[in-house]
């Protein structure tokens, strides 16, 4: 076995930090696990609760059900809706259906659902920088009346929409952007439309600007990054493509079982990142089945510090609380 180890070639790792889990995806995984401490099993959650299936096969192990809609969801139960959010449509129909539900809306995204309420109240069209069909950009849009905003994906998007009122207009974006896509798309907007009126802060979410900030970081030392996290996970997609653009070669990845070490033929330095809704126990996994082939060397690169947390709904926060 000494032989064996002392044959292994050496890897060295950079781990960019901050990575996985943010303030708002931690806050999500509690609101489901107190509720199911407080009501017993089983809890309704209305989609993924985040997007990563780690996460969402712990939480089902637990007692959770997941479920596309709510009519799926039997009379007199407790359902959670997931950190993206949801129109306020939703809600509606569960009081209606006399549901008891949590809203896990991830804070930051609340926050954007309300600028959107104030801007429209202010008789402004919105201009909504975002992915078609993502569960953020449906609930965002379900905050306000249908027409008072268009989605607006690309740059060409945004050098191509019309609008009816060019001084009456705002603009919002999507939590989980590229930062970098994100700042040409404004700016163009910014260029077509002088008036129009964006957030007080940037939308696009710190998690998601200091996770990209940290690939960034590291991408120019890398023959390879590595992102874990989910096909359907925006913030981690984008960590790829903030790779992709620094020059280096990324993939997705969502669990360690995924890696093909053919991708590891001449690499001597490897990225590792995770997007928001992973775990670092997937990150450690990861790590654990590369040196099994490999010499392994971890360098962690610190480009941010996170503190910030978020409180659980008052109905659940005495739960958490054990005194």
């Amino acid at each position: 076995m000494t032989e064996q180890n002392e044959n292994r070639r050496r890897l060295d790792i950079l781990l960019a930090a901050p990575r996985g889990f943010c303030a708002g995806v931690d806050r999500a995984i509690q609101i489901v696990e107190q509720a199911l401490e407080r009501h017993g099993a089983p809890i309704y959650v209305r989609h993924e609760i985040v997007h990563n299936k780690f996460v969402v096969d712990s939480l089902r192990a637990k007692g959770a059900i997941f479920v596309d809609e709510l009519d799926e969801v039997p009379a007199n139960a407790h359902v959670v809706f997931s950190a993206h959010g949801v129109p306020k449509s939703v809600p509606e129909d569960a009081q209606n259906r006399g549901l008891a539900y949590f809203d896990a809306t991830c804070p930051l995204v609340s926050k954007v659902h309300r600028q959107a309420e104030r801007q429209v109240e202010a008789g402004r069209h919105i201009l909504f920088v975002g992915h078609k069909g993502h569960p953020e950009v449906i609930g965002t849009f379900g905050q306000v009346a249908s027409g008072a905003m268009t989605l607006v994906e690309t740059e060409e998007d945004a050098e191509k929409v019309e609008v009816a009122d060019p001084e009456n207009l705002a603009f919002l974006t999507q939590t989980t952007l590229s930062v970098d896509d994100t700042a040409e798309i404004v700016a163009t907007l910014q260029r077509r439309f002088p008036a129009i009126v964006g957030p007080k802060g940037e939308d696009i979410c710190y998690a998601t600007s200091n996770r990209q900030a940290a690939v960034k970081a590291i991408a120019g030392r890398c023959d390879l990054v590595i992102v874990i996290g989910a096909p359907n996970s925006s913030n981690s997609l984008r960590l790829v493509e903030v790779a992709e653009r620094a020059g280096t070669p990324a993939r997705l990845v969502q669990r360690a079982e995924e890696i093909d070490f053919n991708w590891l033929d001449g690499v001597t330095t490897l990225g590792i990142t995770a997007g928001a809704s992973a775990p670092e126990v997937l990150v450690r996994q990861f790590i654990s089945r590369i040196s099994e082939r490999f010499e392994v060397r971890e360098d962690q690169v610190v480009t941010a510090e996170e503190s910030i947390t978020f409180k659980l709904p008052r109905e659940l926060a005495a739960a958490a609380d054990p005194a």
